[in-house]
């Protein structure tokens, strides 16, 4: 209730005191000493070297001469050599899931290099379950990988394991099957 009163007080009259506020004449700025008059930059003796010309950068200014031209566009037929090429370097999707109960797009392709999730787990659990077989080499060549990325996958990508951390003493309640 207090805030209230207070907002009422502020605010009262407030075009008024504005506009006498505005309206009032501005102060004035202190007059500066003699001695430093001089290396004040908004004074007149400072501001009349700028407004000279200098002789010598005219003459190199003259002397620069730059010539601009605009990049030329490609021809029809490069536009359709290069859209070609970037369609080599796609590969067929090898596995997939189906995207159309969710609304999404089913992919066809993928750049080389690159895999979908549903590619990444099935090459994860294929080197799970037969690592003898699904060797990384043999995933790199199977999905067009780089050897050190597919290692790396191996290595540092494990959604399937699962690990039960036994408590630190014999009071801590455990969730027992039943």
């Amino acid at each position: 209730m207090g805030a209230r009163v207070a907002r009422m007080f502020r605010n009262f009259n407030l075009e008024n005191r504005v506009h006498r506020e505005i309206s009032r004449d501005k102060p004035r700025a202190a007059p500066r000493h003699p001695d430093t008059a001089a290396s004040v930059p908004g004074s007149s003796e400072a501001t009349g070297g700028l407004n000279e010309k200098n002789a010598p950068l005219l003459d190199h200014l003259r002397s620069l001469y730059v010539e601009s031209t605009d990049p030329a566009e490609l021809p029809q037929s490069s536009r359709e050599e290069a859209e070609e090429a970037a369609e080599s370097e796609r590969r067929p999707l090898q596995y997939s899931v189906p995207l159309e109960q969710l609304g999404l797009m089913e992919l066809t392709d993928v750049p080389k290099g690159k895999l979908t999730l549903a590619e990444a787990l099935k090459a994860l659990s294929s080197h799970q379950q037969q690592p003898q077989t699904w060797t990384a080499e043999k995933i790199a060549q199977h999905y067009s990988l780089e050897l050190r990325d597919c290692k790396a996958l191996l290595n540092f990508f494990c959604p399937f394991r699962v690990q039960i951390i036994p408590p630190t003493n014999a009071q801590t309640k455990r969730i027992t099957d039943s």
